[in-house]
């Protein structure tokens, strides 16, 4: 697919859309709450991604794309929803962040970098199911209901295992003395 971004084909478009166009435009619903923005969000990120390839060869290409998305849409949802409060970002977000210190100023990017890499061994002691439920939920912003479809478990379930998995992350945080 990444060679027909290289040969300029409009195709390129089509069958990215094809692949993981489900995906992007879940993702950016999921942000925005309203379909027609979901929609523009991803076309703009398809019109993103024809802008950065070539020279950009991204691999892999779906997390090149859902990153596009998920940017684009949140510019959306500060500009359109940020006073309302209602979308399952907000919702996702507010839960997660009492684990995590907020990150306001430049001198911080450091420090947020190196809060990434330690989720990341903290996503690497969990289990492949609860990895999967908080990826779901913190990045793909997924409702619980979506989640306990795709789980095969209910919704409490869904919630029960997020807010254990949020203590242990808090904990996990604690003891690296990154959470103050």
């Amino acid at each position: 697919m990444i060679d027909l971004f290289f040969e300029r084909s409009e195709q390129a478009i089509r069958e990215l859309d094809i692949k993981y166009g489900k995906i992007c435009h879940n993702l950016s619903y999921n942000i925005v709450n309203s379909r027609r923005d979901a929609e523009e969000c991803v076309n703009d990120a398809y019109l993103g991604a024809w802008n950065a390839i070539p020279p950009t060869r991204p691999e892999p290409l779906l997390s090149y794309i859902v990153k596009i998305v998920r940017n684009v849409s949140l510019k959306i949802y500060y500009r359109k929803e940020a006073a309302k409060r209602n979308s399952t970002y907000t919702v996702a977000m507010q839960e997660i962040e009492a684990c995590i210190a907020d990150q306001k100023t430049v001198e911080d990017e450091v420090e947020a970098r190196e809060l990434a890499r330690i989720i990341e061994s903290f996503l690497d002691t969990l289990t492949t199911k609860e990895r999967i439920i908080f990826m779901r939920r913190y990045a793909y912003i997924d409702t619980y209901a979506d989640i306990a479809k795709r789980m095969g478990i209910s919704e409490k379930n869904v919630s029960v295992r997020l807010s254990l998995i949020r203590q242990k992350m808090k904990q996990y945080l604690i003891e690296r003395e990154v959470f103050v």
